[in-house]
């Protein structure tokens, strides 16, 4: 299914989610995405791909606390001036 197609745009429209797909020739919508792909390129090189799970539930398991007691609580992200978004948020520097 292409992500433009009419039946596509339904499921989202039924469901109150509104698309983020640029206009064709729009040089700065390639950039909508890039900082999703940033965190879950970041969270496979740093959790994923290091380890094994036996289940799904020990998946989500390790991808939720990575998410929760590292990646906003403790990691620094370049982007929030070496700041976690926990501290970032707070107005703590």
């Amino acid at each position: 299914m292409r992500y433009a197609c009419d039946e596509y745009r339904s499921l989202h429209a039924a469901r109150g989610i509104t698309a983020s797909m640029s206009r064709v020739g729009d040089a700065g919508g390639c950039h909508d995405n890039a900082p999703k792909e940033s965190f879950w390129g970041t969270l496979k090189t740093e959790l994923v791909y290091l380890e094994h799970f036996a289940t799904r539930g020990q998946a989500r398991a390790a991808i939720f606390e990575s998410i929760e007691a590292f990646f906003n609580r403790v990691r620094l992200h370049r982007s929030l001036g070496y700041l976690s978004p926990e501290r970032f948020e707070a107005g703590i520097t």
